[in-house]
């Protein structure tokens, strides 16, 4: 049993990061871990039961039209980030490749709209293609190794509609060297592959979480052009 320590907790991740890696299985561990949290959300890392200071952040500054449109938040935990988005008005979306994260998503918000749904990202069904106005990315394309990068970059532009917003966090690396992980946080030659898939970027934000002053994090915000358009 883990002691409630945050260096045990980010050592146990890394072996279980590690060892899927090694399988092959680069996104299986996330099951293991919420699993083995067994409901205690102090057990999963980045559970703060709250939405993402930084998205509410972009909510609050921004005036949405969300009348009719569809949000998707990939990879989405326990769900805070997903309510804050249905509480905007959106049609939301959101899905984790843990069975037991959608489960708890829906035990802990029995009436919501959401519609909370097990899914790889890579291997995101095809009616997904080109669908959300929305798209929200915290911090899973770092959590996954260099090996599917561009794949799983590849999967997180397809989802986004014409004329559609992608919001995404994650760390930053200022070297094109590959760094050791988890997590691998994105280098400036990776976020340039989301531009290669039609997607513009319209703002970016650097910022430092107290608990990790030296680790640079962006916010992005991109949008996607209408092709037509010059």
């Amino acid at each position: 049993m883990l002691e409630e320590k945050p260096e045990n907790l980010r050592l146990y991740v890394e072996q279980l990061a590690n060892e899927a890696l090694e399988k092959s299985e680069p996104s299986v561990w996330f099951e293991v871990l919420y699993a083995s949290a067994k409901g205690d959300a102090t057990q999963v890392p980045w559970a703060k039961l709250t939405p993402h200071p930084y998205l509410q952040d972009w909510l609050n500054s921004h005036q949405l039209s969300t009348s009719g449109k569809k949000a998707l938040v990939i990879g989405c935990g326990l769900g805070d980030d997903a309510e804050a988005l249905a509480q905007q008005g959106f049609t939301v979306t959101a899905f984790d490749i843990s069975p037991t994260a959608v489960a708890w998503c829906q035990q802990r918000f029995p009436n919501s709209t959401v519609n909370y749904v097990v899914a790889d990202l890579l291997a995101i069904p095809a009616e997904w293609d080109s669908t959300f106005d929305f798209v929200f990315e915290c911090r899973n394309i770092q959590a996954l190794p260099l090996t599917v990068r561009a794949a799983v970059i590849s999967a997180v532009a397809s989802m986004v509609a014409v004329d559609g917003i992608l919001l995404m966090i994650t760390r930053f690396r200022e070297t094109e060297v590959a760094p050791s992980g988890p997590p691998w946080p994105l280098s400036h030659a990776e976020l340039l592959q989301l531009e290669n898939w039609g997607l513009q970027p319209v703002e970016r934000i650097e910022f430092f979480e107290s608990q990790q002053i030296d680790v640079k994090q962006l916010r992005i915000e991109y949008q996607r052009c209408n092709p037509g358009e010059n």
